[in-house]
């Protein structure tokens, strides 16, 4: 079924009666003027009509003026249009549709224009007053007594009915409307809330990548430039780690900005590899070693696969802890504990050597990115210097199975 805003003719007259309402309601008001003036004459075979047509086209002309109040009105020209009606019928005049086509104008705005309390009330009043009016009139002749009775009832129902319909109509077209604004503007906020995280997911991969192995490659350099003339063989060593820890950035780097590739790009890019896990910790623990930060690693319970995500989340906050250390700390050893417990994994990477200059603090992006890795997957991170046996710890506990999320907009079922 098409609407009002698919057909082109509805939408144009829609248009005119916005920008000129004066003049619609004007043509309006002479038209069914000019049916009341038509249905003055009309009446039943074999009848002679009253002789009181100046009256009575005076009445209907009252009662078209009435209309051109609707809008503003509409009670008051269903008022004016009723007595205009009332008093036509007085006068012996057969109420036909035409004799009571500004009445039943008047109705139909009326029921568009107002709700169905006050439709019902005016419409019985409006229905009672004429049929009386006219039935009292004709109380003598049989024959126009049935149609003076019903008539006119079924008549003035009929505007009752449609406008009360046209006001449904458009309240469902309104809410519809309402409906599909309402809809864009969350595939919108979606979208916006979407892209955010995506740029924030992606900042936070490369930072990981850089601040972790840029730290490691300064250590690695610092400690080659230490070593070069006192003992050449470990230095060798030293700058061989270092190539693996520069080479060991750019796949990163290049994976993570794969994530940026364009739709037209194949799927099955071979260039792209794989997200670290924590199968990857010996690359880790051996990297941090060339660089002078020796790493022990315990594993307490029995180690459970893990979903990607949350796998992912426990290798770069044992990775950035690691790089805290190495920036920020003069400890040389640092310990990574894992623990799985039913259904969480509990992480812990601590030192024991005092800062540098000042612990990281709570706003740097280190532990920002650490804290929303954690939270992104159900799970929460705590950092701190240790008050008994000094340095500094992060503690993090992941469940093993990743919250399900739900979009903006979405409602349960």
């Amino acid at each position: 079924m098409r609407t009002a805003t698919e057909r082109p003719g509805a939408n144009r007259l829609e248009k005119i009666g916005e920008r000129r309402p004066f003049a619609v309601d004007l043509a309006a008001a002479l038209a069914l003027l000019a049916c009341a003036a038509f249905g003055i004459w009309l009446n039943l075979p074999g009848q002679r009509p009253p002789d009181h047509d100046k009256a009575a086209v005076a009445l209907m002309g009252t009662s078209c003026l009435a209309l051109l109040g609707r809008r503003a009105r509409p009670r008051l020209a269903v008022t004016v249009s009723a007595g205009c009606a009332a008093g036509t019928a007085a006068l012996g005049y057969l109420l036909t549709p035409l004799l009571l086509a500004p009445l039943m104008g008047a109705l139909y705005w009326l029921a568009t224009r107002t709700g169905p309390k006050t439709t019902r009330r005016y419409g019985i009043a409006t229905v009672l007053a004429v049929t009386l009016t006219a039935v009292l009139t004709d109380l003598k002749d049989p024959v126009t007594l049935p149609l003076q009775m019903f008539g006119p009832a079924c008549w003035l129902a009929l505007p009752l009915v449609a406008g009360n319909m046209a006001r449904l109509r458009w309240a469902y077209l309104q809410a519809a409307q309402h409906r599909a604004e309402r809809a864009e503007r969350t595939r919108e906020e979606e979208a916006r809330l979407r892209v955010a995280e995506e740029r924030v997911r992606i900042a936070r991969e490369l930072h990981d990548v850089v601040a972790h192995h840029m730290a490691l490659a300064n250590a690695q350099a610092g400690t080659a430039a230490h070593l070069a003339l006192s003992n050449p063989e470990q230095t060798r060593k030293i700058l061989v780690g270092l190539t693996d820890t520069t080479s060991s950035a750019l796949r990163e780097l290049k994976a993570t900005l794969g994530l940026l590739r364009q739709n037209d790009d194949p799927p099955g890019d071979s260039s792209l590899s794989p997200l670290p896990g924590l199968a990857q910790l010996p690359d880790l623990v051996e990297m941090c070693a060339s660089a002078g930060l020796e790493v022990t690693v315990t594993t307490e319970g029995e180690p459970q696969p893990l979903p990607p995500g949350v796998d992912l989340t426990a290798y770069r906050i044992v990775q950035e802890a690691l790089t805290n250390v190495a920036k920020h700390a003069t400890a040389k050893t640092a310990r990574v504990h894992l623990a799985h417990t039913g259904s969480r994994l509990s992480i812990s990477v601590a030192n024991d050597g005092p800062p540098r200059l000042r612990t990281p603090r709570d706003g740097g992006f280190g532990l920002l990115g650490m804290r929303e890795r954690a939270r992104s997957v159900g799970g929460d991170l705590t950092a701190g210097p240790r008050p008994r046996d000094g340095g500094y710890e992060v503690s993090a506990t992941l469940p093993l199975s990743p919250p399900v999320r739900e979009l903006p907009g979405e409602t349960a079922a």
